[in-house]
């Protein structure tokens, strides 16, 4: 993995789920692992300008609502509160749209991460 990578991913990383947030991965650099994650999975695809974060949050969160994580859907959701990415009203209606898709066990943990990443986020600002 090359340093140009490395860097660009670790910006992407803190652009995706708020500035900072890359010192979780900073000290496992040497780890063939998070050079993937961040070299690849995030300089290159959530670097890739198809998409928006925003646009490429959605996928991810589709994709999380069909595992029923939670605790994954929470991380995204953080990370796009803290970006100003949904609105009151669009958070209410995800898990709501995607019950149809993922189905209701899985969505209501979709709708748990969101309530979690809400609390969280207020309790970031609160404490600022």
């Amino acid at each position: 993995m090359n340093e140009e990578n490395w860097a660009k991913g670790l910006e992407m990383f803190d652009a995706v789920y708020g500035p900072g947030t890359s010192a979780m991965v900073t000290p496992f650099k040497d780890s063939p692992f998070n050079q993937e994650i961040v070299g690849n999975q995030f300089a290159n695809l959530w670097g890739n300008g198809a998409f928006s974060i925003r646009e490429k949050r959605l996928m991810v969160l589709g994709a999380t609502a069909m595992l029923g994580r939670q605790d994954l859907v929470e991380i995204q959701m953080t990370g796009a509160l803290i970006n100003d990415e949904f609105t009151e009203e669009q958070l209410e209606q995800i898990p709501l749209f995607l019950l149809f898709y993922a189905g209701a066990g899985n969505c209501t943990a979709l709708f748990r991460g969101i309530e979690a990443a809400k609390a969280r986020v207020a309790a970031m600002k609160k404490d600022a």
